[in-house]
């Protein structure tokens, strides 16, 4: 068993956007200054020339992987099914378009390739036998507020079982091991008018759920993503409707917050639903099924000093000792990848109060590099 450290260049999405760290910027600060890291994860559309970046950036990258010590270890691919302007993709479009993008990681050395948690099990089974053919392993991405323990996983599991491949399987975000809201949601949420007390009581909420004393049925939620939950509960706020399963929810989150914050508004229900866009996944499932899993994203929001410990980090939000004792108990052998997307959180704020990504992957990495050699 070996778990490797690397990065995924998501990561540094603002970095690139303000043009301070570019394709190789990035590639030369995860290969030197990162303590022992040295995987590669990226967006095919966020650091390639899409569909197809030429052969002459094609022998640069490599020259880049050389120079900097680094690996190709996995391709994230998405799959726009509204590109075309008469229709939505078909099913067998998407595995063309699944199968184009297993050719691109190929000739890029990649030997894992990414897909969102909503791709349909039959788009990846059509494409398997080219991945088969080029040894390159597809995982379905699980995450939050979807949990290891849903039909998601269980779909992806059967195809192994029925098939014996080993080219398929899952890539957890470990932000399914969320169990309260990030503080730094929470923050931009009160700059958007969020009453203080309606985060406390999206924490409490949360911590009740985590112990098993939620006030009412959540069952019916880890069907849903967080997009779709957040857009049923702004319907219900305005319209008192939802979908029919989500209903007696969405009215428990309203009375929780009623009987906590005073006067809440709009912005404060929606505080207070955060509590359920966590997955709450178990940590014995992830030993369970770690042979499976093709590689992880270390999923964090922020990263921020232990107290009376200089040097060494935490994510107050996610249960890191968790998962990553799963991992090792499990026998995973493959890559963590740093995934930072707490960036979003200060965006709505001048340059100057801008989180410093470099700096919360760094942080990301002592942690990871300590829990691993645990």
């Amino acid at each position: 068993m070996t778990i490797q450290r690397g990065v995924s260049l998501y990561s540094y999405q603002q970095s690139q956007f303000l043009k301070e760290l570019m394709l190789e910027d990035q590639i030369r600060e995860v290969g030197r200054n990162l303590g022992g890291a040295d995987g590669i994860e990226l967006i095919d559309e966020m650091s390639l020339r899409y569909p197809d970046p030429g052969d002459d950036f094609r022998r640069q990258w490599f020259a880049w992987m050389e120079a900097y010590g680094t690996k190709p270890v996995a391709m994230d691919v998405g799959m726009d099914v509204l590109q075309f302007r008469d229709h939505v993709m078909t099913h067998e479009e998407c595995a063309d378009r699944l199968r184009q993008d297993i050719r691109l990681a190929k000739s890029l050395g990649f030997a894992n390739v990414r897909v969102l948690s909503v791709v349909p099990v039959d788009i990846l089974v059509s494409a398997l036998p080219l991945a088969e053919q080029l040894d390159i392993r597809l995982g379905k991405e699980i995450h939050q507020p979807m949990r290891l323990e849903g039909r998601e996983v269980g779909d992806i599991l059967d195809v192994i079982e029925r098939t014996g491949t080993r080219h398929l399987g899952i890539v957890p975000d470990l932000g399914i091991f969320q169990f309260r809201p990030s503080e730094v949601l929470l923050s931009w949420l009160e700059r958007r008018g969020a009453q203080p007390t309606a985060s406390l009581a999206s924490v409490d909420l949360a911590l009740a759920i985590h112990r098993g004393e939620s006030p009412f049925d959540l069952t019916a939620v880890h069907r849903h993503t967080a997009g779709n939950l957040r857009s049923d509960l702004g319907r219900f706020l305005t319209t008192g409707e939802s979908a029919p399963e989500l209903l007696d929810v969405f009215e428990g989150v309203k009375r929780y917050t009623d009987e906590r914050v005073t006067d809440p508004e709009a912005i404060d229900y929606r505080t207070v639903a955060e509590a359920l866009m966590l997955s709450r996944t178990s940590a014995e499932t992830l030993r369970q099924i770690a042979p499976h899993v093709i590689h992880v994203h270390g999923k964090f929001n922020n990263m921020s000093e232990v107290p009376g410990a200089p040097g060494r980090y935490q994510e107050i939000s996610i249960d890191y000792d968790a998962a990553i004792g799963a991992l090792k108990a499990g026998g995973f052998d493959g890559y963590i990848n740093s995934e930072y997307e707490g960036q979003r959180y200060f965006q709505d704020r001048g340059r100057e109060d801008l989180m410093d990504e470099v700096d919360q992957v760094r942080r990301h990495q002592e942690l990871l590099r300590r829990l691993i050699a645990a």
